[in-house]
């Protein structure tokens, strides 16, 4: 399992949100409080919009608290649109390409959670895939994978359909495959104005994920990064969050149960 940050707001230096405190990300990758495995040490990673229009994108199979690179990139970055990201495998080698975030274009993707008996669907599932998606996987996560069916699925057209065709595309073939283990899942897209995240689980077990939204920014996190209890809202079991930035510089957020319209 994983850990992982996704930010919306006035532009902010990350270091804050991977370093300050025990409850930042790079602390809940050393001593995590609401994740099955307590130290995520399989590999970080960043991922950022400025100025191109494509994010910038970091990642390192090293564990993130002790990679000095991570630690002197976010001291100097500033954007108002980032992924951060620490992970702990479920199986799939420690290598960079499989470290997240993951990019197409001008999207990232990140993920937390797990295909129940992935290598019996896996086959399958990357028939599905188009020429396009096939192609611009490097690794060979369950994650990436979920990435590329995305893309294949219509992700740059309508992302709420695409993300509500994936998921059931998963269960058909889990279904048919006839694995009991449940597909777990928080992820977040952005596309480098607008963020989408889903909690979502076919069990009662749905992976961690809380929102804080403030008066200059919007934080998802799979778990809180401090200890006031009045700053964070934990996001609904199978639903989805949508986030964007007015011409004004707020954020407008509405939340929905997926397989619903977004209002």
């Amino acid at each position: 399992m994983c850990r992982w940050i996704a930010y919306l707001g006035q532009p902010t230096h990350m270091e804050d949100y991977l370093y300050d405190g025990e409850h930042a990300l790079c602390g809940q990758a050393q001593k995590s409080y609401q994740a099955k495995l307590g130290v995520h040490g399989d590999g970080g990673g960043l991922g950022w919009y400025s100025r191109k229009p494509f994010p910038g994108l970091y990642r390192n199979a090293g564990p993130a608290w002790g990679d000095p690179n991570l630690r002197e990139i976010t001291s100097q970055l500033e954007s108002n649109l980032f992924f951060a990201h620490v992970r702990a495998s479920t199986g799939a080698p420690n290598i960079f390409v499989n470290c997240h975030p993951f990019r197409c274009e001008n999207w990232l993707f990140m993920h937390n959670g797990q295909i129940g008996d992935f290598e019996k669907v896996k086959r399958p599932l990357e028939q599905k895939l188009d020429d396009q998606s096939y192609q611009m996987r490097q690794g060979d996560t369950d994650s990436e994978l979920i990435f590329a069916l995305l893309c294949t699925n219509g992700l740059r057209r309508d992302p709420v359909q695409a993300i509500e065709a994936t998921i059931d595309q998963i269960l058909d073939h889990m279904r048919h495959a006839g694995v009991k283990a449940p597909f777990r899942a928080t992820f977040a897209l952005a596309d480098g104005e607008n963020v989408w995240a889903i909690r979502w689980s076919n069990d009662a077990h749905a992976p961690s994920l809380y929102q804080r939204l403030q008066c200059d920014h919007f934080l998802l996190a799979s778990e809180p990064l401090d200890d006031i209890e009045d700053n964070w809202r934990e996001v609904p079991p199978n639903s989805l969050v949508h986030a964007q930035l007015t011409k004004d510089g707020q954020v407008q957020m509405s939340q929905s149960f997926l397989f619903e319209k977004v209002a």
